[in-house]
């Protein structure tokens, strides 16, 4: 069996690879990738007439490089999460109608479809049926300015 090993060193070394990289899709940490694509360098090099003294170090060195420097890039971008808003965050920027008049302390409007509190952050009063930009929301109420004010309103 060593002689086999000794003699097709760049297949032992593949099939390490192959080992590595199915344990990594159990785990989905991605060490084993990084050690798994270590042992395809050393494959690579065995393949190419490298001895084991050479192809060993070969496998810890790209195995390590790629844990301390790949890996932890690899790692924040698919722990970053998704950037799409969601919940009341995604209110903010869109149009709504003034339902009663709105001033800065209270008002409604009808905003995809539903009622919401509504004040503005100015002291203006926004009149019943003008379209206004929300701005942002504030616990049940949504704060809002004149739509004209703004050219970068969402359609609602």
């Amino acid at each position: 069996m060593t002689d086999w090993i000794r003699d097709h060193a760049w297949a032992a070394w593949l099939g390490l690879a192959v080992v590595l990289a199915v344990v990594e899709m159990l785990s989905l940490d991605l060490v084993l990738l990084m050690f798994a694509v270590g042992a395809i360098a050393a494959g690579a090099a065995a393949g190419l007439g490298a001895p084991v003294w050479i192809t060993v170090p070969i496998f810890a060195i790209v195995s390590l490089l790629l844990l301390f420097l790949v890996r932890p890039s690899v790692v924040a971008k698919l722990h970053a999460g998704p950037t799409l808003q969601t919940g009341h965050a995604n209110l903010v920027g869109t149009t709504a109608v003034v339902v009663e008049p709105v001033d800065a302390r209270q008002g409604r409007v009808q905003l995809r479809g539903e009622l919401w509190s509504a004040r503005t952050e100015l002291d203006t009063v926004l009149d019943t049926g003008a379209e206004v930009l929300v701005v942002r929301i504030d616990g049940a109420t949504a704060v809002v300015t004149s739509a004209t004010a703004s050219p970068l309103s969402k359609e609602s």
